[in-house]
């Protein structure tokens, strides 16, 4: 019969595409998981692993037995959990993931009030982009995660939890740093810099000011926000921030924040996760904490 043990030792020899490194990572000797993929291969009756002593490949139906082994194995985590709960909320280890254009700004604002309701919640922390953070979400590689929406997100619970508008930032002397708000008509003349493929930040701002990718100057696939941020600052351009960072953004004097004028919330947060995930429950009470811990820093800057 296959075991588990042989699924698990074939997505790690899928994850590294090298024997030695998978071995080390399942803590095994290589030679035991080599013995292992060929019980498996053999059980199966279907070469999974094209191998030499330069590389590692999947075979094309090795692809789909992998693909169904990493459900089983989150369909397991999650039986295993929900045997463990108990019913206690946040009572176990999680690991969320959390987009790079809302991680460095939400996590100061949340963390305090989510330490004090729960002083012995173990959190972890992965920072993706969007779209790696749904897949990670729905193969079981991570708990949960908080995107930006509008995204597609079939297939998912979502619990929204936020809404917030963007802000177009320019140093002081800059000839809209005086303006009331801003509209996107006015953002196109401008050397507008936005992040590059991949950043859900950039499609959203694009989509809230009805603007095409060709009418963008600048993009920046590799850069981060406070990256741009400090090109913007610097004379370069404008670009669009989300309102959580003007806190950490007021202690730079040289710098005037404007209010895009197309009608918000301009994105909304929201945690994501798989169907049967066992611990959906702690997704929503964590959901609820976050709520609350904004409203309050809301009121607390006016």
């Amino acid at each position: 019969m296959i075991t588990l043990r042989q699924l698990e030792f074939a997505l790690a020899v899928a994850k590294h595409k090298h024997f030695k490194r998978a071995a080390e990572e399942c803590n095994i000797s290589q030679s035991a998981l080599s013995l292992g993929i060929a019980e498996l291969e053999k059980q199966l009756d279907t070469q999974i692993f094209e191998r030499n002593n330069k590389q590692v490949l999947i075979t094309p139906i090795g692809e789909e037995i992998l693909d169904r082994a990493q459900r089983v194995f989150s369909e397991i985590s999650d039986l295993v959990t929900r045997a463990h709960n108990h019913q206690t909320p946040l009572a176990y280890p999680m690991t969320i993931g959390i987009i790079p254009t809302v991680a460095p700004y939400l996590l100061p604002k949340v963390l305090p009030t989510l330490k004090k309701s729960h002083p012995n919640f173990e959190l972890s922390i992965t920072e993706k982009q969007t779209e790696r953070l749904i897949d990670q979400v729905r193969y079981g590689h991570i708990d949960t995660a908080i995107i930006a929406l509008p995204y597609p997100v079939e297939g998912l619970h979502t619990f929204e939890f936020w809404g917030e508008d963007f802000f177009a930032i320019f140093p002081k002397g800059d000839e809209h740093a005086s303006s009331k708000h801003i509209t996107s008509g006015e953002l196109s003349k401008t050397n507008l810099l936005l992040l590059g493929e991949g950043h859900c930040l950039t499609d959203q701002v694009l989509s809230v000011c009805q603007m095409n990718k060709s009418e963008i100057k600048s993009g920046f696939s590799e850069a981060s926000l406070n990256t741009i941020i400090q090109m913007a600052l610097s004379g370069m351009g404008t670009t669009l921030v989300p309102k959580m960072a003007l806190d950490q953004l007021s202690t730079i004097h040289d710098l005037t924040s404007v209010p895009l004028s197309e009608p918000g919330p301009h994105r909304r947060l929201a945690f994501i996760t798989r169907l049967n995930y066992a611990r959906v429950d702690d997704v929503r009470i964590l959901s609820e904490i976050f709520h609350q811990a904004m409203t309050e820093d809301a009121k607390k800057h006016g």
